[in-house]
């Protein structure tokens, strides 16, 4: 197994982050530390991958790799052969490219990710 090695003491606040991406109903917050990049995803109540970031991406279904941690919302995920999983506050998730995902209720979903938040909601 690969190691990763930390060279430096780094703390930075999502809350002054070094890149944003504001698709529909999207806020993706980045930051970069010791070579990897995190970001805080806050997905609105109504917000639907198909219907926000696919006009960004232009593909059919979500292609990105996703592991994160859900800390408030219920995000529903469906993968293109239909299976589906529900994700909630306290959850640690992984999702796999070929997908579609919405917030169900009216509290926006909002996680933390390091697999894809160097690409999620980039434009193509």
């Amino acid at each position: 197994m690969a190691s990763v090695s930390v060279k430096a003491l780094e703390s930075k606040s999502f809350d002054e982050p070094d890149e944003k991406r504001r698709p529909p109903k999207t806020q993706i917050d980045v930051v970069t530390i010791s070579d990897t990049t995190v970001g805080r995803f806050t997905f609105e109540p109504g917000w639907r991958w198909s219907e926000t970031v696919k006009t960004v991406v232009h593909t059919d279904s979500c292609q990105v790799n996703h592991l994160g941690f859900c800390t408030a919302g219920v995000l529903m995920v469906q993968m293109d052969d239909g299976t589906r999983a529900t994700i909630t506050p306290g959850n640690a998730y992984a999702i796999p490219a070929g997908h579609d995902a919405w917030v169900e209720g009216d509290e926006a979903f909002v996680a933390y990710e390091v697999m894809s938040a160097a690409t999620f909601a980039k434009p193509d």
